[in-house]
């Protein structure tokens, strides 16, 4: 009898498309046997003569379907059976579960090509799919993904329909959400009291209204969004007062890609990452001014259309150039179930296109960008969530619960470390229930069991995370410093957990070992041995504490205030500074030491410099006053001789450069000199110190992550100054540097804590 293999296919691997695949295969090479989904992935079990078997095994790991990722392919010689056919079977639920779910897809070319052919049944249905493409995670309910687990189970499928779902020969076969215009869900539009019912009469009247210059909500596959004409100045001014949104850039979607390359500038490696699966957010240099939607910014965020509903918007009229934002009011989550949208959207939207498929789970858009070093994803959500992004040594179920800002969570089943999608800004209480929500549906999905569960947090004890954390039952706690997490979110990523490392952690503000406000350091070692602290920015003071964060002339009272005595400064309020009375009052803080707190914040360094270059207004989003001083300081030369930053073990010193940006400011240099001079100070000061460190350790690669590193002419300056001297440079790529990317980082070093370390933090609430 011929031989017979067992396989285990782990990976991304269902609703893909993976079992028709396998069955078109086995078919193709005279084999017989079954394949099925499992907890853990897809089981194959066949058999054949061994020169078919291997060729069988050799082509489901090289040509996989387009939407798979397969991560492992596990294969054991069995006894033969003698089948004499190939099936594919029902679902397996046993073992645990731990296979990974397909984020969303973007509609496929040959669904596109239906969808706008005359003769097809599904053209113009704006939910037409296949197993290549559609909507995964925003529809799964549990797992295995089958259809009585979508948000599709509430419509059976039609004769033509359930005939291409059962047929292994059809690309629709066992496509969880498919449907058409005779069986399934549909749009409509409301705009005042009058509805518009019908797929393309309620989108022909999206896009004229559009087109007029008002305001819609259109759900997406995530979640709503806010659209208007991106060249209608009224319009996005309208949406930006409605919705509260002061500074904040808009995304847009751009028609095609002809479009979007007459948006923004798109070297090819941003027009591959603007056309791939993920169909993200890219940031990238502007051709054209569009009033409003960026103010300040000299880049662009621009997505291509990646639902079938917005290939159809543009077809039937809508402006080339959309604003398309999350349809929320500033800082809230994006809305997602009908009545809640409604209800929020009041008076923002002047109509509202709403499709029947309801959204299990709320996705935003990612947002994704090209630096010297290869893409990086700044706010990880659609397209990418919740694939696994690294495998860890985990031998207990982990739930890494991120930081307060900018949240995402983290689970890891049997060593695969999935990542949520960002969840937003914990001390909104909208965002803290997405949170445990998420939490919630992770661990649902994955059936965990609490008692077995390690969770990971925040050390800072007024975390709204920690304290969430530390009300849990069952569950044993760990708490993590949050810029050593920064660093072992980039080992993890490389799975690299044992590496050691100098890692550079530049952030804004995170709880220390000693109780400061840490975010400007340096550690040396490896996640199994621990991170280290050698080296630091100099210590100065907030005035104010969090406060300081939204005001950088509260800032920078605190960091002046080391330079020279404080009687030796110029008058700051007046010309050419400017600032305002708040100054004089946080420097009174600082001179009488009230209210004031330590810190090493690299992004509290930045405002500084900012508020000193002429951004004496508040912030009105996080990270505004730096982003703001990096696009000044790219319109100047990068021959820019950089100012004087010293190392003396352990403390970087900015007070040369602070004293420097002073002494040219008031001699009326041009503030975007200023700017680039101090980026290439701080890159070569830390580069330097780098350099000395790594030295003296015995290292060999540098670890730059945190928030200030998603400033491209820091990260890229700093990392060319590392490799000149021969040092290889880590960073984040799968989960953003910023904090969007902690959990992943909390997970890695909940591996090796030790357990239950006593502390304040970890005493539970009464």
């Amino acid at each position: 009898m011929d031989p017979a293999q067992f396989l285990r296919v782990r990976g991304v691997v269902q609703g893909v498309g993976f079992r028709p695949f396998v069955f078109r295969l086995a078919r193709a090479h005279g084999l017989m046997g079954w394949v099925l989904n499992g907890g853990e992935g897809v089981q194959i079990h066949v058999e054949g003569p061994a020169p078919a078997l291997d060729r069988f095994v050799a082509e489901l790991a090289s040509h996989p379907p387009p939407a798979a990722r397969i991560s492992d392919i596990e294969a054991r010689p069995v006894a033969p059976v003698g089948f004499s056919r190939f099936d594919i079977r029902e679902s397996d639920r046993c073992g645990a579960l731990t296979v990974r779910v397909s984020p969303d897809l973007p509609v496929c070319p040959h669904c596109l090509a239906e969808l706008f052919s005359a003769g097809d049944r599904r053209a113009g249905y704006p939910y037409i799919n296949c197993t290549d493409c559609g909507p995964r995670y925003s529809i799964v309910l549990g797992l295995p993904y089958d259809r009585p687990r979508t948000t599709m189970r509430a419509w059976d499928l039609c004769p033509a329909c359930a005939a291409e779902y059962g047929d292994p020969m059809d690309r629709r076969f066992h496509a969880q959400p498919v449907a058409c215009p005779e069986c399934g869900p549909h749009f409509r539009l409301r705009h005042g009291e009058r509805e518009v019912d019908g797929d393309e009469a309620a989108i022909r009247e999206a896009a004229h209204l559009l087109g007029a210059g008002l305001v819609l909500a259109v759900k997406g596959i995530g979640g709503y969004h806010l659209a208007c004409d991106a060249r209608n100045a009224a319009a996005v001014a309208a949406l930006r007062e409605r919705k509260f949104r002061k500074e904040k850039p808009f995304a847009l979607m751009a028609g095609d890609l002809a479009v979007a390359r007459r948006l923004v500038e798109l070297a090819a490696e941003a027009e591959a990452l603007l056309t791939s699966a993920a169909r993200p957010i890219v940031l990238a240099p502007a051709r054209v001014e569009l009033a409003g939607v960026a103010p300040d910014h000299r880049d662009l965020g621009v997505m291509l259309p990646y639902a079938p509903l917005h290939h159809l918007l543009f077809a039937h009229g809508a402006p080339e150039a959309l604003v398309l934002t999350s349809a929320n009011r500033s800082s809230e989550p994006i809305a997602y179930r009908d009545d809640e949208a409604a209800l929020r959207l009041d008076g923002i939207a002047d109509a509202f296109l709403i499709g029947a498929r309801p959204i299990a789970r709320r996705i935003d858009d990612s947002v994704a960008t090209v630096t010297a070093l290869g893409p990086a994803v700044l706010r990880r959500a659609r397209g990418y969530a919740p694939a696994a992004v690294a495998r860890l040594p985990a031998e207990r179920p982990i739930l890494a619960l991120g930081a307060d800002l900018k949240n995402a969570v983290t689970l890891v089943v049997a060593g695969e470390a999935f990542v949520s999608q960002h969840l937003g800004d914990l001390d909104h209480y909208d965002a803290f229930r997405a949170f445990e929500e998420t939490v919630r549906d992770l661990t649902a999905m994955y059936e965990i069991d609490w008692d077995q569960l390690v969770v990971a947090h925040d050390l800072h004890p007024q975390y709204a995370s920690t304290r969430f954390a530390l009300t849990l039952s069952g569950a044993r706690t760990v708490a993590v410093q949050h810029h050593r997490a920064h660093v072992a979110s980039v080992l993890a990523e490389h799975e690299a957990l044992d590496a050691r490392v100098l890692g550079v952690a530049f952030d804004g503000t995170g709880y220390g070992d000693d109780g400061a406000i840490w975010g400007g350091e340096i550690f040396a070692g490896s996640v199994r041995e621990g991170l280290a602290r050698v080296a630091h920015l100099r210590p100065a003071v907030l005035a104010g504490g969090d406060a300081a964060a939204r005001h950088p002339v509260q800032a920078a009272a605190g960091f002046l205030a080391d330079i020279a005595d404080i009687a030796d400064l110029p008058d700051l309020t007046a010309p050419p500074f400017g600032f305002p009375r708040l100054y004089l009052q946080a420097r009174e803080l600082v001179e009488k030491g009230l209210r004031v707190f330590p810190t090493t914040s690299a992004g509290r360094l930045f405002d500084t410099v900012a508020a000193l270059l002429g951004f004496t207004r508040p912030i009105s989003f996080e990270g505004q006053a730096a982003i703001w001083l990096e696009q000044i300081a790219r319109t100047a030369l990068p021959s820019t001789e950089p100012y004087a930053v010293q190392f003396a073990a352990p403390e970087l010193d900015f007070r040369p450069l602070l004293a420097a940006v002073i002494e040219d400011r008031r001699a009326g240099r041009p503030a975007p000199e200023i700017a680039r001079a101090f980026h290439g100070g701080l890159a070569a000061g830390l580069a330097a110190a780098a350099v000395e460190l790594a030295g003296r350790e015995g290292l060999d690669t540098v670890v730059l992550t945190g928030g200030v590193f998603q400033n491209r002419l820091l990260l890229e300056r700093t990392a060319a100054l590392l490799r000149a001297a021969s040092l290889a440079v880590w960073t984040n790529h799968q989960v953003p540097a910023n904090d969007g990317g902690i959990s992943l980082g909390q997970a890695a070093l909940a591996l090796h804590a030790p357990p239950d370390a006593p502390g304040p933090e970890r005493e539970r609430p009464a």
